[in-house]
């Protein structure tokens, strides 16, 4: 296997060939196609005056022509530098002043947006290439050459892309990871999701994202299986995909496989293809992992745990049973370690004990993006990547998440994990799912608030904390209901609690 994103490339064309890599809207690639697009794209990178090291903005939807765009940035030996495609101008301006960008490649008018006019109006020498005409750019035989070369010269300690942070705890932050990392974490986590060539992966996770990403397009060059990738989620076009294309894989956050359960389409199509499901990102309540199986047809559900600064670090296994699946993460994956420390004194603590969750190994990153800062306060002296999660490894070592160190809160003089008190209220017939925030109060100094998504006909605010006033100590208990019609997200799924308090 390569361990450079150039040579996965080289060798998905040669092993795959005429295989398909790609389907989406009509059309199909092959993996050996997919070479010549992405060298072609390199190669007019190059005329376009971008060297080796230097840095591409990507900022586009999920796409065919994403993944010839991005992975032709490292197939010339530059850096791929991802934004979130429902960034504004002024956040994308930020990126590529931040990163030095040599340059912007943008598709412009997604969700009816004026993306490149936008830029341009904020940055008029911007260097923004239009994704739509990147086909049709011209390169010389010199061009194709010097790209080939810088292929050839990509090293695994190279920097392979800067991914930058949902900003849920602040200013988005540009993590930085060698091609050896970025490899690393597709093929870890392919190997306990069993892929082979024979899979149909559908791609909802965006591309911007490490999971779209790194544990999408790379574990398709990897293994050699097709990807269907969606710009946007929508369920009722994912279940008419899943049906059409005999999808077998679909990883996605919580919300997705809701989605899909709760679509109108769903009692009338076949999903009987499906085999793997992955999911994170938020609570997982044992209820949906039993739907998943019994009623989505997966025969190997997982759940993970994963950051932008490792990508994945956790996956459950097959064999596990529902309940370890819905209540825990997990335990390390091949190349990583995991420890529970004492959030205040750094002390190691023994198996069962509550502390942040710590992570060392080869997935983890160089460090942020000029911030030296910041990375020597979240990776120690030792290795350890210091997450802010708050979590319990157990004698096995699996990993239960019991929230963020900022999202707990006190009330009274006890800690609440409102991660614990949104698992209790799942299990509530009528509720979609929760988020559960602290706030202010004056008796207890913080007291939680519960937004809760309820189907049509579900249960009163009183009926929402009588059932939480049984299972829970009063102290856990919320004080308030709020009913929403959906729960705040970064595109990654996780729940955006920044949000939420803004309105408290």
């Amino acid at each position: 296997m390569s361990d450079t994103v150039p040579g996965l490339v080289r060798r998905a064309a040669a092993e795959f060939g005429d295989a398909p890599a790609y389907v989406m809207d009509g059309r199909t690639v092959t993996f050996a196609e997919l070479h010549d697009l992405v060298r072609r794209a390199a190669a007019a990178y190059h005329h376009r005056g971008l060297e080796p090291g230097g840095r591409v903005v990507l900022w586009a939807p999920n796409s065919i022509d994403w993944v010839v765009a991005g992975l032709a940035v490292t197939y010339a030996g530059g850096t791929l530098v991802p934004a979130n495609s429902r960034y504004t101008a002024h956040e994308v301006a930020d990126l590529a002043d931040r990163t030095n960008a040599a340059l912007v490649i943008i598709a412009d008018g997604f969700l009816g947006r004026t993306q490149i006019a936008d830029l341009r109006a904020l940055s008029p020498d911007a260097p923004i290439v239009d994704l739509g005409e990147l086909a049709s750019l011209p390169f010389g035989d010199d061009d194709r050459a010097a790209v080939d070369a810088a292929a050839d010269a990509v090293t695994p300690d190279d920097v392979a892309d800067i991914l930058f942070t949902s900003g849920t705890s602040g200013r988005p932050k540009g993590v930085l990871s060698a091609h050896r990392q970025t490899v690393a974490a597709a093929a870890a986590w392919s190997a306990v999701g069993e892929v082979s060539a024979e899979d149909r992966y559908l791609v909802i996770s965006p591309f911007f994202h490490s999971y779209g990403y790194k544990v999408g397009v790379l574990v398709g060059l990897l293994h050699g299986c097709t990807l269907h990738p969606m710009a946007t989620f929508d369920p009722d076009a994912a279940l008419a995909l899943i049906a059409a294309e005999r999808i077998t894989m679909v990883p996605g956050a919580p919300a997705i496989f809701l989605g899909l359960l709760e679509s109108p389409a769903f009692a009338t199509t076949d999903t009987s293809s499906l085999r793997f499901a992955n999911t994170g990102a938020a609570n997982v309540p044992v209820a949906l992992v039993e739907r998943l199986q019994s009623e989505l047809s997966f025969d190997l559900v997982i759940t993970a745990f994963g950051m932008t600064e490792c990508v994945v670090a956790t996956m459950c296994r097959r064999g596990d049973s529902n309940e370890v699946v819905a209540t825990t993460c997990g335990r390390a994956i091949d190349g990583m370690e995991t420890a529970i420390a004492d959030p205040e004194t750094g002390e190691h603590l023994p198996a069962g004990s509550e502390g942040e969750l710590l992570l060392r190994g080869s997935q983890v990153m160089l460090g942020y993006l000029d911030d030296p800062a910041a990375t020597a306060e979240a990776i120690d002296a030792d290795g350890w990547l210091h997450t802010g999660d708050v979590g319990v490894l157990d004698d096995n070592g699996y990993l239960r998440i019991t929230d963020r160190l900022k999202d707990m809160y006190i009330c009274g003089g006890f800690n609440v994990y409102p991660a614990e008190v949104e698992q209790a209220l799942a299990r509530l017939d009528g509720i979609v799912e929760t988020a559960v925030i602290g706030v202010p109060d004056e008796r207890l100094g913080e007291v939680g608030k519960a937004f809760v998504v309820r189907r049509e006909g579900g249960p009163e605010a009183d009926a929402v904390i009588g059932f939480a006033r049984e299972r829970l100590a009063n102290f856990k208990v919320p004080r308030e209901v709020v009913f929403v019609d959906a729960l705040p997200r970064n595109l990654g799924g996780k729940v955006l609690k920044t949000e939420l308090r803004s309105t408290s």
